[in-house]
């Protein structure tokens, strides 16, 4: 069984003076750059997501705008596969279950942003489709959000949905934890 990195939205608009930034998006990309970096070291699959705003009324990952591109910080290299999406799941209208599929990929680390968003409907739909999931934790970031006029603090929210995910749909694990693991899981 081989194990596939997919980087979710690690876009402009997530970092301070973007259109929607997030709290620990910064951390979070570092991290992520850490997998990013151990996956090529040893020629592992790299996926890339990127969202691309088709809704009426949004304000962020506008298409072609600079705040839609991928973040420096991971910038794919010319042969890792980049799936556009346009939902939080980046399964739904994507190719990405058949490209998985096709690679004979059943291990998933994923990682990126929202965590109460597009990682979490992403661990979840992969979960349902047979997918064995992995989150590192702290290479996932959110933002405060609001309900019933009462402010969640984006520390809350991700620990909420890091909880929720954790028991069920995949392990959860902090980064270095994650490559600590990792090549105990490409020799099984």
């Amino acid at each position: 069984m081989q194990t596939a990195l997919i980087l979710i939205d690690i876009q402009n608009d997530y970092f301070e003076g973007g259109r929607m930034s997030l709290k620990n998006m910064d951390r979070a990309a570092a991290n992520a750059r850490k997998l990013l970096d151990r996956f090529r070291e040893n020629g592992w699959p790299v996926v890339f997501i990127q969202h691309v705003s088709t809704r009426p009324g949004a304000t962020f990952f506008m298409p072609g705008t600079e705040g839609c591109e991928i973040h420096p910080i991971v910038a794919p290299l010319p042969e890792e596969p980049i799936f556009h999406k346009n939902f939080p799941n980046s399964f739904h209208d994507t190719l990405l279950h058949e490209f998985l599929q096709s690679n004979a990929l059943s291990n998933l680390v994923i990682c990126g942003a929202m965590s109460h968003m597009c990682i979490d409907t992403t661990t979840r739909a992969a979960f349902e489709l047979g997918y064995t999931c992995i989150v590192p934790e702290d290479a996932c970031a959110t933002r405060d959000l609001v309900f019933n006029g009462h402010t969640v603090a984006a520390e809350d929210v991700h620990a909420a949905y890091m909880a929720a995910l954790g028991s069920v749909f995949a392990k959860v694990a902090g980064t270095n934890q994650v490559l600590n693991e990792l090549d105990g899981i490409e020799t099984d």
